[in-house]
């Protein structure tokens, strides 16, 4: 056995293994999605739009109702459970959906909903299950395992519909390998409870942004959101000024995940040892730098390791900064307020770039958002 494997307790190692198997499912499905709306089905542009702005909106809708019923059963593998049970039906229901636009949109709306659910619970159980001191090894260990099959997902996706040539072979495959990662979840995870209570009123939950250090964080991070360019505007970019075919667009993510996986471990255990906090902040300059060669035009292949790179510093890296932060009982309400705060802000982000590149195209947007991400960084304090 090797000294990570060691190091990093084997309920981190299952809920790793599960969300790699569930990434690869899910991540089949969003690889070829919008062909599917778009050229199967023939959705509009707008309705795809709407759509689209499903996955992002409804996890920030549906997590804090979901970590305070974790936090109030003292059930945080129930609550998860559902989730990823909700989002393994969900393969089957775009199918069954037909070319109807409101029933494929209720179907995202269900997934994005299980995902909602099960986001704070699994994270939640990692800073239960992981020594304090070693956090961000274990959430670099678990987001490394997530984006293995984040990796995977378009291949298998990919491979199935050129054999097959069927959209709906591939939904049925993402249906099986979802139901794999059910079962991993059932027969490996482990529950942790804590030992004091939570009251049944969500407002404690809201009262947490009252202590100075976790108030810092969620509105250090929630600030980052809002001048935090999506990935899909970056792989559009990436398109446009590398003029690659349209039909491998779907392919680019595959860059940002192979960096992802390779650095996810390492800084996380970086990040236990010269504080998450300045990891946090060391990634969001990969940021600007992913900004700064959109805007000159620079070489393609340099954004997509340096978006990697972006989210292998922050994304766990968050996540075990704010977990010793919060009390028990209340962790995973805790830890869904600030995902949710960043969602939130992650959305008008998006909505804020989309009007710029319209109105001024998409190089003055880029410059602002680089401004306003080394503006945050100076004026907040991360913590620790």
């Amino acid at each position: 056995m090797s000294r990570l494997s060691l190091a990093v307790p084997a309920n981190v190692l299952a809920l790793g293994a599960v969300s790699l198997v569930t990434d690869v499912s899910s991540e089949m499905v969003t690889a070829i999605l919008p062909f599917y709306l778009v050229l199967s089905l023939g959705l509009s542009p707008l309705a795809f739009g709407l759509v689209d702005g499903l996955f992002f909106g409804v996890t920030a809708v549906v997590r804090l109702a979901g970590a305070h019923l974790a936090d109030r059963l003292q059930r945080p593998k129930l609550v998860a459970g559902l989730g990823y049970a909700l989002s393994a039906a969900c393969r089957l229901g775009l199918p069954a959906a037909g070319g109807s636009a409101a029933l494929v949109g209720a179907v995202v709306a269900a997934d994005r909903t299980g995902k909602g659910l099960r986001t704070a619970p699994r994270d939640a159980l990692i800073t239960l299950s992981a020594d304090p001191g070693r956090l961000g090894q274990a959430f670099g260990v678990h987001r490394a395992m997530d984006t293995a099959g984040a990796f995977l997902g378009p291949l298998v996706a990919f491979a199935v519909l050129g054999t097959s040539g069927a959209y709906d072979a591939v939904f049925v495959v993402s249906f099986a390998v979802a139901v794999l990662g059910v079962l991993i979840f059932v027969l490996y995870v482990r529950d942790r409870r804590e030992a004091a209570p939570s009251p049944a009123s969500i407002r404690p939950a809201l009262a947490l942004l009252g202590e100075p250090r976790f108030r810092r964080l969620c509105l250090t991070a929630c600030g980052l959101g809002l001048v935090t360019v999506s990935d899909a505007f970056v792989y559009l970019l990436v398109q446009h000024n590398a003029g690659l075919a349209t039909e491998h667009l779907p392919l680019l993510p595959l860059g940002t995940a192979a960096a992802y996986l390779l650095l996810a471990v390492p800084l996380g255990r970086l990040a236990d040892r010269v504080g998450r906090g300045t990891m946090f902040v060391l990634g969001h300059l990969a940021l600007v730098a992913v900004y700064g060669v959109l805007a000159a035009s620079g070489p393609f292949w340099a954004v997509l390791p340096l978006l990697g790179l972006f989210y292998a510093a922050t994304d766990g890296v968050l996540m075990a900064a704010a977990g010793p932060l919060l009390p028990p009982g209340l962790r995973t309400s805790g830890l869904a307020l600030l995902q949710t705060g960043q969602a939130v802000a992650r959305m008008v982000s998006s909505i804020l770039y989309g009007a710029a590149w319209a109105a001024f195209g998409p190089v003055p947007g880029l410059v602002a958002m680089g401004v306003g991400v080394v503006a945050c960084l100076s004026l907040r304090k991360v913590v620790r």
